[in-house]
């Protein structure tokens, strides 16, 4: 399965609003720290057995 947006790669990323930015921009890593954040305290959140750490 192939997935294309047609907007070749030039190193650049498409924002909500339109805006191209570089992959490698402190913007776009700080959204990958965030995702992975979220993931972790989900799966910890999965796993916790009392109910005040899952809150």
């Amino acid at each position: 399965m192939s997935i294309c947006t047609k907007t070749g790669d030039k190193g650049t990323t498409s924002l909500f609003t339109g805006e191209r930015i570089a992959k490698n921009s402190l913007r776009v890593q700080a959204y990958g720290t965030v995702d992975e954040v979220s993931s972790a305290l989900g799966l910890a959140r999965a796993f916790a057995q009392k109910e005040e750490v899952k809150q």
